[in-house]
């Protein structure tokens, strides 16, 4: 027979776990733990009550919960008699995922492909006569942006539209 104690203990549990998943995917420790700690309380949360439960600064539980809105993975609600901002978790979990997967591995890809057209454009202006290494690098950045519109492609696919719906 589960008691309180038990099933606080497999929360808090379950709190730590998503923080290290988002961790190892580069998102933040405190996304995931915040968006678990939201997950499994029955009632709307406030900056607050999550920078005590988990530890952290307000400014973390600010910036973790904007996050987590802008992926839809959170909401403001209204409680009533309380002028301060509220929250909870959304459970569409093919959305939050899209949304994240947009967001951050679009920032990045984005990021690189402006990086790819910086290096392009120095090439040019340093090439004088097609040398061996010149053309070694050319070919290089050509096999990054093949490598860049494969990456955008993934999101395009039948199969990960389904998962993320």
């Amino acid at each position: 027979m589960n008691t309180n104690k038990d099933i606080i203990l497999i929360i808090k549990r379950f709190i730590e776990d998503a923080g290290n998943m988002t961790q190892s995917f580069g998102l933040g420790r405190v996304v995931g733990q915040l968006y678990a700690y939201l997950y499994f309380s029955s009632m709307p949360k406030n900056l607050a009550d999550m920078q005590e439960a988990l530890g952290i600064s307000k400014g973390s539980a600010s910036t973790a919960v904007r996050q987590l809105e802008q992926w839809g993975a959170t909401k403001k609600v209204w409680v009533k008699g309380d002028r301060k901002d509220y929250y909870e978790a959304c459970d569409w979990f093919g959305r939050i995922l899209r949304n994240a997967i947009v967001d951050t591995f679009g920032k990045r890809m984005a990021s690189y492909a402006s990086l790819i057209d910086d290096i392009e454009v120095g090439l040019a202006e340093v090439e004088s006569g097609g040398n061996d290494e010149g053309e070694f690098i050319k070919g290089q950045i050509e096999s990054l942006k093949k490598f860049q519109k494969k990456a955008f492609g993934i999101l395009e696919n039948p199969i990960v539209q389904a998962i993320v719906k």
